[in-house]
């Protein structure tokens, strides 16, 4: 039924649940999934901040992208524990685009998100990711009731 399946997480609830249920469908499926997580980039003065402060054995370690893969590390680790092959992304810029992107780049037979944004006046507005992905994806699109 389905060969890949793209989720995007932001590390929060929501999204976790959105997640959660993306694992279960590949692993009912047998499809492969790709965790997409974004980020915002991050000013150089303050990255050099705050590895300032931090022990210098752990310096190293201080990135923009460092939130971002450690949310992505844990989705990895939770599907391989029920033996779901799942690979991370992690992109700068707009979620939605992150997530479509993906989406493309792996041939995705389902994109799955949470409805977190979705609800009264905001599910109009241009900059709600669930929305964006639903309108402009190459596959189906799967959305999780996660509020």
């Amino acid at each position: 039924m389905f060969g890949s399946i793209v989720v995007g997480t932001d590390g929060s609830e929501t999204a976790s649940e959105a997640v959660r249920q993306a694992i279960d469908l590949a692993k009912e499926t047998g499809a492969r999934l790709e965790v997409v997580s974004a980020f915002a980039p991050v000013p150089v003065s303050r990255l050099k901040s705050e590895a300032k402060q931090a022990p210098s054995d752990v310096q190293w370690m201080i990135n923009e992208r460092e939130d971002v893969e450690a949310t992505l590390a844990a989705v990895v680790a939770q599907a391989a524990a029920i033996g779901v092959e799942c690979s991370p992304h992690s992109r700068q810029g707009d979620p939605a685009d992150a997530i479509l992107d993906v989406a493309e780049e792996t041939s995705a037979d389902l994109i799955v998100v949470g409805n977190k944004g979705m609800t009264g006046a905001k599910r109009f507005l241009l900059g709600s990711v669930p929305n964006k992905v639903s309108h402009h994806a190459p596959c189906s699109v799967l959305i999780i009731r996660t509020t």
